[in-house]
């Protein structure tokens, strides 16, 4: 038996709503926060405040851009996660450490916490060798490999970093076998690398390219779907019959559970400020690799990556990993 709702309470009921959805109608009317999980004056940080300006002149205020470094990011990652999800507090995101924190370990948030709003950057893994090396291409890379398994070695920024899961997953497409040097950042990690003391190098596309340019580094392939403009000349991984995509992704996310209007014109502002030709061009002045995609394309992404890391540490795990 269905009950009737008295006249009063239908027509508070409908005040109520219309009231919300004239405030959130009105979204944004204080400043909001952007937090980024990293240190000042880091990659991340520098393409979040270039970013954020941006941002400011099509979402209509201030942004506050707030440093939460600590435990690899989880500490940022964490913040975000559990900030009201009013449309006041976004971060940047970095994938794959926002992703493999959880699977490695018992942490605070989980990728159903965070809601993606937009990639920005998609800085490809790429495989660097010194510009005189016997090693002249990845497939003569993969059969020195597999002729002596283990002693072919490559650097990385650390154990779980992007260059380091992106080269135990190539490993395993491949049937291959190397040995893994980890150095505290990417100025040893190339100084090592043009030393001689390593075999190879594994980092970010733009972060090998101005050595190639200048003739010390030749890279082997890059670990994107498409070439990047500034590196046409360089293979992916896929042209070379290796289906490895990774990188560091890095992005804009939001707390689970925003309103729908209000993501839109979080997620509209975004999208123009990406599009401004003033931030198009200051990104290609510090050799950012922008590649955008929307709310779905990049919450799809997330979502295989995750899959794809999820089976990795099932095979591999890489903090045990050296």
């Amino acid at each position: 038996m269905k009950t009737k709702m008295p006249i009063t309470w239908l027509a508070a009921g409908l005040l109520s709503a219309a009231t919300m959805g004239s405030a959130w109608a009105e979204y944004p009317e204080r400043p909001v926060t952007m937090i980024v999980a990293y240190s000042a004056g880091g990659g991340t940080d520098v393409a979040a405040r270039t970013l954020a300006p941006y941002i400011e002149e099509h979402l209509g205020q201030s942004i506050t851009v707030l440093n939460r470094p600590g435990a690899g990011g989880e500490i940022g990652f964490t913040a975000l996660a559990q900030a009201d999800p009013d449309g006041y507090t976004f971060g940047f995101i970095n994938i794959p450490n926002m992703l493999a924190i959880p699977i490695q370990r018992e942490a605070r948030y989980s990728l159903e916490d965070i809601d993606p709003v937009a990639q920005i950057v998609y800085d490809a893994g790429a495989l660097s060798v010194r510009s005189d090396s016997d090693i002249t291409s990845l497939e003569e890379l993969v059969a020195e490999a597999k002729a002596n398994p283990g002693t072919v070695t490559y650097g990385t920024t650390g154990i779980g970093s992007d260059d380091h899961l992106a080269v135990l997953s190539f490993e395993r497409k491949a049937g291959i076998e190397l040995r893994h040097i980890p150095f505290p950042g990417a100025a040893d990690l190339r100084a090592a690398t043009l030393g001689g003391h390593i075999t190879m190098a594994s980092m970010n596309i733009s972060e090998s390219v101005d050595d190639m340019e200048a003739g010390n580094l030749h890279i082997l392939g890059q670990m994107a779907e498409e070439r990047w403009e500034n590196a046409p000349e360089v293979p992916t991984f896929q042209e070379l019959g290796y289906d490895v995509v990774m990188g560091s992704h890095r992005g804009i996310g939001a707390p689970a559970g925003m309103p729908e209007a209000v993501f839109e014109t979080l997620s509209g502002a975004v999208t123009k400020a990406v599009a401004d030709p003033e931030f198009q061009e200051k990104s290609m002045q510090q050799g950012l690799p922008l590649a955008f995609q929307g709310p779905e394309a990049f919450g799809s992404q997330l979502e295989t990556l995750n899959a794809e890391l999820k089976e990795l540490w099932e095979e591999q795990p890489w903090s045990q990993n050296q």
